[in-house]
């Protein structure tokens, strides 16, 4: 156990998903993992109860912390400030505290053009990527006041760089990156960090894109100067930890690319 023993962290988009080989393939639960061998104790969401079930079980034995998951979907139709402070309010309850805040959740209708992107593909990201991370701060600030917490968001090289065929994804992913930014001046005399990751990591959904797509895939995935696409937990996970640490405290409304040099900058 670590720094984390008996701390609260809050992930969301959480569930477990496999790989081919079985191992993790979903980014949410790759972090959770990492935070767990910490000594965390976690309340993860997602749409999908069976996927959170599983993660629930998973990290639960092989990590001997407790684990709530919450089923929560923020969208264009929902109450949404019900819906992430419900899962706030049931995090109390069961933990007392939050420690940190993961917003790693969303949803996108990627390979669409901006020409022929519909309102409700915008929607869909703005309202599972966008909205959910501001009614998630909303509702864990007084909490994480108190703890002098932290917060990590997550961002894409999709807006970064304005990948063809991603509008909405980008759009919603900017527009995280710029609440972030002002989070961190608002937030930084309570003693909160607020940081933003930018990942790229071999996932489920990206294998079965390969696999169902191959000349797509070729065409349109990139494989990183580092040889490899990141590992959800070691390469992804880690780094979302150590966002939350002592350490890195002092850093705060910086944007982290973790995509094995694809994600340079000037």
């Amino acid at each position: 156990m670590g720094f984390l023993t008996g701390k609260t962290a809050i992930i969301t988009g959480a569930g477990f998903a496999a790989l081919t080989d079985g191992s993790a393939g979903s980014i949410g639960y790759g972090i959770a993992t990492a935070y767990a061998k910490e000594g965390a104790n976690l309340v993860i969401t997602g749409r999908n109860t069976k996927k959170l079930d599983e993660a629930k079980r998973r990290l639960e034995e092989e990590h001997g912390i407790q684990v709530l998951t919450v089923a929560a979907d923020v969208n264009a139709g929902a109450d949404n400030k019900a819906v992430t402070q419900g899962v706030v309010d049931a995090a109390i309850e069961k933990f007392g505290r939050i420690d940190v805040l993961v917003n790693n959740a969303q949803a996108s209708a990627s390979g669409v053009t901006l020409a022929d992107h519909t309102p409700e593909q915008f929607d869909l990201a703005l309202y599972s990527g966008l909205y959910a991370t501001f009614y998630y701060m909303q509702a864990c600030y007084p909490y994480l006041k108190e703890t002098k917490g932290s917060v990590i968001n997550f961002a894409s090289g999709a807006g970064l760089f304005g990948n063809y065929g991603q509008c909405a994804y980008a759009a919603a992913k900017e527009g995280i990156r710029g609440l972030s930014r002002v989070a961190a001046t608002e937030w930084g005399p309570d003693g909160i960090n607020v940081n933003v990751v930018c990942p790229l990591a071999w996932t489920a959904a990206l294998e079965g894109f390969k696999n169902q797509y191959p000349e797509a895939f070729e065409a349109n995935v990139k494989m990183p100067p580092m040889g490899h696409y990141g590992n959800v937990e070691t390469e992804i996970g880690r780094v979302v930890v150590q966002l939350a640490s002592p350490d890195f405290k002092f850093m705060s409304g910086e944007t982290v690319t973790l995509e094995g040099g694809m994600g340079l900058r000037p």
